[in-house]
């Protein structure tokens, strides 16, 4: 562990140049490493090789949030939110990492609390970065010309708490959380105009829906891969769960089950549930205490990807096998032999 420590503090001196733009090439792929693949079902193998290991890609930042691949396999790079940096930081193989966009979630003149930057991002139908921002309360879609637009901003009049993930279905309608996490004083934040966190439904007609708000802090969301169920993170350290809605043919949600509780964890392994997504066959990849859970689609844990940090959120990349992961000031990936839901890796 102290070699693995003091290889990454090696790691987080050299990205201090990260928003220099004469930033030289990253020409090693002689990744170092860290953590462990902990097997607790021998289903795991089916899905990670048991040689497989965490490669640390980049280090040094404050909190890493939000991967996204764009491009195709072979030439294509990591997105993902710096959040307290109000910064989006570009990772692609060969030359590190960089500066994407600044601000990322914040366009205010004045200082806006610790989390002011983007969180969530992820891809529409057409290939656009979509993004949740803290500090605007929005969503919003970079255009093809790089400005943004936004998507939504209000419920009812009401502005957002501070839109924290998404993902959009295959008929165009965007599924996000609104826990208040981005507002400077989160929960008692005067500037707060919703009393409750909401899952929100945006149709393609621009109508904004309100699907539930029996969750406490919702957090990551994502799709089985038939789209008949939605699944929900809540990182609430009082009740740290996943939960599954059915989702009904007209978009709404049916009642919800508890899909995972690891509340018996906090405390005992760093981090809580935050960002998840699904592969083909309808696994379920969820950081949360200790790191990237791994479940069936029947809700049976195969094992953990133990990054040994609080691991805020992960995407498919490449081809669609290899899972990149946002570890506190760590962007790492491990390979997989499994692929990403279609419409979550580009």
């Amino acid at each position: 562990m102290k070699t693995i420590r003091f290889t990454c503090m090696i790691l987080a001196t050299c990205v201090l140049s990260l928003y220099q733009p004469e930033l030289s090439a990253q020409d090693s792929t002689n990744y170092p490493t860290l953590g462990e693949v902990v097997r607790v079902d021998p289903g795991l193998d089916d899905l990670l090789d048991k040689n497989a290991r965490i490669e640390v890609l980049s280090s040094g930042f404050d909190w890493t949030e939000g991967p996204v691949w764009m491009g195709n396999a072979t030439d294509g790079f990591l997105l993902f939110s710096d959040i307290p940096r109000n910064s989006v930081m570009k990772w692609k193989e060969g030359a590190g990492a960089s500066l994407f966009m600044k601000p990322s979630g914040y366009t205010g003149v004045t200082p806006y609390g610790s989390e002011p930057g983007c969180n969530g991002l992820f891809l529409d139908p057409q290939g656009r970065l979509v993004s949740c921002e803290h500090g605007d309360r929005r969503v919003s879609v970079l255009t093809k010309e790089g400005g943004k637009r936004t998507l939504v901003d209000n419920y009812m009049g009401k502005r957002l708490n501070s839109p924290n993930d998404g993902v959009f279905k295959s008929n165009g309608d965007l599924y996000f959380t609104d826990p208040p996490y981005g507002l400077p004083n989160r929960y008692d934040d005067p500037r707060r105009e919703l009393d409750f966190c909401g899952v929100y439904r945006l149709a393609t007609d621009g109508t904004l829906t309100l699907l539930t708000k029996e969750m406490t802090r919702p957090n990551g969301i994502a799709f089985s891969p038939d789209e008949k169920t939605l699944y929900v993170a809540q990182s609430d350290p009082e009740a740290a769960l996943w939960k599954a809605f059915p989702v009904n043919k007209d978009g709404t949600l049916g009642a919800s089950k508890v899909f995972y509780d690891v509340t018996d964890k906090v405390g005992k392994l760093p981090g809580l549930p935050d960002g998840l997504k699904t592969d083909v066959n309808g696994n379920l990849f969820a950081t949360g205490p200790g790191g990237c859970y791994i479940f069936t689609p029947e809700g049976k844990l195969l094992g953990r990807i133990s990054t040994g940090e609080r691991t805020a959120n992960c995407a498919w990349g490449n081809d669609g096998t290899v899972l990149y992961l946002t570890a506190d000031t760590y962007l790492v990936r491990i390979p997989t032999k499994t692929k990403g839901r279609v419409g979550s890796a580009k």
